[in-house]
C-alpha cells in the first residue's frame, strides 16, 4: 500500500505513502498528475507491470510486445492488456494493493461507474 492514487479537482495524483508530509502544508509531493489513468497488466496472471499515464504506459506496452515478439515469445506478447480511461479510484487502488485484483476489474469494466463521478461524502436525504 506504498503508491496510491487520489481524486483532486478532476485529475488523478500518485503519492508514495512511505513519504513523509510536508511540514509547512502537511501534504505529500505527488508523484504524477494525469487526467487519466492507465495500467498494463498480464491477462493470464494479472500482475500489474506498469500504471501511469496512458501515452506512457501505451508507449510501453507496444515496446515490451515488440521485443517479447522479437524474442519468440508470442503468448507472453499477447497477454499484456492496458487499460485506461476515468477508473473508480477505490478500484485503481485496489490493483495496485490486491495481486490479480486487476483481472477481476477487468472482467467487470464495462459496469463500473465513470471514475471522476465522486460519491457525495452523505447522502442527500428528502425533507418530509
Amino acid at each position: 500500500m506504498d503508491m496510491q492514487y487520489q481524486l483532486k479537482a478532476g485529475s488523478y495524483y500518485l503519492y508514495d505513502m512511505r513519504e513523509a508530509p510536508s511540514a509547512v502544508t502537511g501534504e505529500r509531493r505527488f508523484k504524477l498528475k494525469t487526467d487519466t489513468v492507465a495500467i498494463a497488466f498480464d491477462a493470464h496472471t494479472g500482475e500489474v507491470h506498469q500504471h501511469g499515464s496512458p501515452t506512457r504506459i501505451q508507449s510501453w506496452a507496444n515496446n515490451t510486445r515488440r521485443r517479447l515478439r522479437a524474442a519468440g515469445a508470442q503468448d507472453m506478447a499477447n497477454d499484456i492488456v492496458v487499460v485506461s480511461g476515468p477508473l473508480p479510484v477505490d478500484e485503481l487502488n485496489k490493483c495496485l494493493w490486491v495481486r490479480g485484483y486487476v483481472r477481476r476489474m477487468f472482467s467487470r469494466l464495462a459496469t463500473l461507474p465513470h471514475g471522476k463521478l465522486q460519491r457525495p461524502a452523505e447522502p442527500f436525504r428528502k425533507a418530509a
